[in-house]
């Protein structure tokens, strides 16, 4: 097989119901229980919003070249979220309006892009989710080289074939497959503390004591 191009199948894949149970969680709050170290804030939703959750299929491609991401439209199976390195250069689209409709008649769960799109303002309108870093008029080459299901980064969020990607407005975050359970526990609560901190909002019960304390221990003072 030439060097740079390899085409593997997932070892490992989270499961549909997994997937299912996340769709409810802000990615901000995924991200604050994994420690607020994961995931990249660089690529925004070129679609029209709204949540994408899937397995990742993922794509490394040289920077302008989208053929083995039109293969792995091919290969994808329905939910799956295709995550493509295409080390964030963004002279040439990776993806456009006809790939899109291909992703949408495979029920592709969506795209992340470290790269450009084209054709926008029909990708805006659309229902499918697509993450991208940019856009730019200049369509793509088609030559390769480039590897599937292997480990890649996106915008420095490392992701592996079968990991969960989710995503909304606020981002794109990756939780890696061995970790999906204890995410989810851990999400689960802080979505669930920060319902209870808005009810005490409402009410005007919040303790916002902690602000002067944090302060006191600073060494901050007021001045009359």
């Amino acid at each position: 097989m030439p060097a740079g191009f390899r085409i593997s199948r997932p070892t490992r894949k989270v499961a549909p119901e997994a997937v299912a149970q996340f769709r409810s969680l802000p990615v901000a709050n995924v991200s604050d229980v994994m420690s607020r170290l994961s995931g990249t804030s660089r690529l925004r939703p070129m679609h029209r919003g709204g949540w994408l959750g899937g397995p990742a299929l993922t794509v490394r491609t040289r920077p302008g070249d989208n053929l083995m991401v039109h293969k792995a439209i091919d290969m994808a199976d329905a939910g799956d979220v295709i995550v493509v390195d295409a080390g964030g250069e963004l002279s040439n689209a990776i993806l456009g309006e006809i790939m899109v409709m291909l992703a949408q008649c495979r029920k592709i769960a969506g795209f992340v892009i470290d790269g450009a799109i084209r054709d926008c303002a029909a990708i805006r309108e659309g229902a499918l989710p697509v993450f991208a870093k940019g856009i730019s008029h200049r369509g793509p080459y088609k030559d390769g080289p480039g590897e599937i299901n292997g480990k890649v980064s996106v915008d420095g969020m490392v992701v592996e074939a079968g990991d969960l990607i989710v995503a909304d407005d606020d981002g794109v975050l990756c939780i890696p497959f061995s970790e999906t359970d204890a995410v989810l526990r851990d999400a689960l609560a802080k979505k669930q503390a920060e319902e209870a901190m808005m009810a005490a909002i409402r009410k005007g019960t919040l303790d916002r004591s902690w602000i002067d304390e944090t302060l006191k221990r600073a060494g901050c003072t007021t001045e009359e």
